[in-house]
């Protein structure tokens, strides 16, 4: 697991930056409805997509356990409170939209996902939303020499998967609602770029390398063909889930 304190000051660079954040922060207003007025991001991290979920007549805060990207959303105007997204400081039936931009792919401990989504229904008011990423790790693979390289350590069962979150989404009483797309600028890699973010812990969700080392691997991937050329971006996926 990627140390987020330490991470915090060149996370955006290597990772779409403004792109990437400015499409992501449009799909999410693009699910929520028009009448809401409070929105809270769980896992905003820099709040470069929270800082863009702006809209008129819509209060948003952040929420995120890393005091090193709290406090960087905190320097660009986010308000931000430091808590986990199974436990919020928040009342009961309080907010109109809780949102999660690639965040649940990361919890892979047993029971986070489902004890996350339940924390978003009890925040929820009735008719409130619940707008999220699913399968994040696949929409990389975007049927490149590096997706095929990497198939054989793929994660086994990503946390983030659409069943699997739309499952733990009814026993919270939240129902599928909306769904969208986004492109992934800026994150259409080369070999050369995968090797690095594969050693530097970057795919912990997604890569469990099996019969070889990481370094071995990031070796395969940089012995493939124009190895500074960037692949295709990806395409992320959307999904709302309103509360009953």
């Amino acid at each position: 697991m990627l140390d987020y304190d330490a991470e915090a000051a060149s996370y955006d660079a290597t990772r779409g930056g403004v792109p990437r954040a400015e499409a992501a922060a449009g799909a999410v207003l693009g699910l929520v409805p028009a009448a809401a007025r409070t929105l809270l991001d769980l896992g905003c991290g820099t709040g470069i997509v929270t800082a863009r979920l702006d809209r008129p007549g819509l209060r948003v805060l952040g929420a995120d356990t890393s005091y090193g990207m709290a406090a960087t959303a905190a320097r660009r105007g986010v308000p931000v409170v430091l808590a986990s997204g199974t436990g919020l400081p928040v009342r009961t039936g309080s907010l109109d939209a809780v949102s999660a931009v690639w965040l649940l792919h990361l919890l892979r401990e047993p029971g986070a996902v489902p004890g996350l989504v339940a924390e978003a229904g009890r925040v929820l008011r009735p008719g409130g939303v619940f707008v999220t990423t699913v399968d994040k790790d696949a929409a990389h693979d975007v049927g490149s020499d590096i997706d095929a390289l990497l198939a054989p350590h793929l994660t086994a069962a990503p946390a983030d998967a659409s069943g699997l979150v739309e499952a733990c989404a009814a026993r919270a009483g939240l129902r599928p609602v909306g769904e969208t797309r986004f492109t992934g600028h800026g994150q259409g890699r080369s070999p050369r770029e995968s090797a690095a973010a594969l050693l530097a812990g970057r795919y912990a969700s997604r890569i469990s390398p099996r019969g070889i080392g990481a370094a071995e691997l990031a070796a395969a991937l940089e012995a493939l063909p124009a190895p500074d050329e960037p692949r295709a971006e990806p395409t992320y996926r959307v999904r709302s889930f309103v509360r009953l």
